[in-house]
């Protein structure tokens, strides 16, 4: 039994010996991985910080032009917009380049708003940020530009499968109707009406278009001639909701830069 003990703590002696001589071997690379992985805490949340505090402060400044833009102070607004979009972080640099270009039709200054919008088209990696920015350029263009300055824009936009694809085609039509090619814009405006997926106040307003264009002798298919003519009902009779009936201008009436300032996405 005594030799059994001494054999017993020689062998954990030597346990012991190897313990510390693997520690003494490894110890200042396992020190260093957990020190690393401390860094790389402290970094990432120093970076998230650092970011929400950042992305917090250009949302503060965004809404504060956008309230500048709401008191009618709009050389102010233009200022707060452009440090926005000179020292902004995340996405709040793009939505301020969209809403100065608003305001700058809004102010009168067509061609540099249209100028924007074609800027913002250009830069754009997301393909609907980039639709957008046609669209609204095409909207200002319809009444100081040519059906061609719209569908150089918009036509690409119209075809099947953008999500804009109404939009455009609305636009478009305002321009052809403009441009006196009643045809064209009646088919423009057809293609809106006969999505399924148009929304009913969009619905009524195409109504509104083709029951104008009858008026004018154009020919229309029964069905959006009983389209038009229950939006002509409905809006006689009141019982169209209020912001429709509001927001549904004769196409000669179309006052684009108008609603540019109002569809900007740095306004919603």
């Amino acid at each position: 039994m005594a030799e059994d003990n001494i054999f017993r703590e020689v062998d954990e002696e030597l346990r012991s010996d190897r313990m510390r001589g693997l520690w003494r071997r490894f110890a200042p690379y396992v020190i260093g991985a957990a020190v690393a992985v401390v860094a790389l805490v402290a970094v990432n949340e120093g970076w998230t910080w650092y970011h929400a505090n950042n992305a917090a402060q250009s949302s503060d400044e965004l809404y504060a032009a956008f309230a500048l833009v709401d008191g009618g102070d709009l050389a102010a607004a233009q200022a707060q917009l452009d440090k926005v979009i000179a020292d902004g972080t995340g996405s709040y640099p793009t939505l301020a380049e969209f809403r100065k270009a608003g305001v700058l039709a809004k102010d009168g200054k067509i061609d540099e708003a249209v100028a924007a919008y074609d800027t913002l088209a250009n830069n754009q990696s997301d393909p609907r940020l980039r639709e957008l920015a046609l669209v609204l350029g095409g909207r200002l263009l319809i009444d100081g530009g040519t059906l061609a300055d719209v569908d150089s824009r918009v036509g690409s936009v119209a075809a099947e499968g953008s999500p804009l694809r109404n939009a455009a085609h609305e636009t478009l039509g305002l321009a052809q109707y403009k441009a006196g090619d009643l045809i064209a814009a009646q088919a423009s405006f057809e293609a809106v009406l006969n999505d399924p997926m148009t929304p009913a106040n969009v619905r009524n307003r195409m109504g509104y278009y083709l029951a104008e264009l009858a008026s004018q002798g154009v020919a229309a298919p029964v069905a959006n001639a009983d389209a038009a003519a229950s939006a002509i009902d409905d809006i006689v009779s009141g019982d169209a909701p209020a912001a429709d009936t509001a927001t549904t201008p004769a196409p000669p009436a179309t006052d684009a830069s108008a609603a540019t300032t109002e569809t900007a996405p740095a306004a919603q």
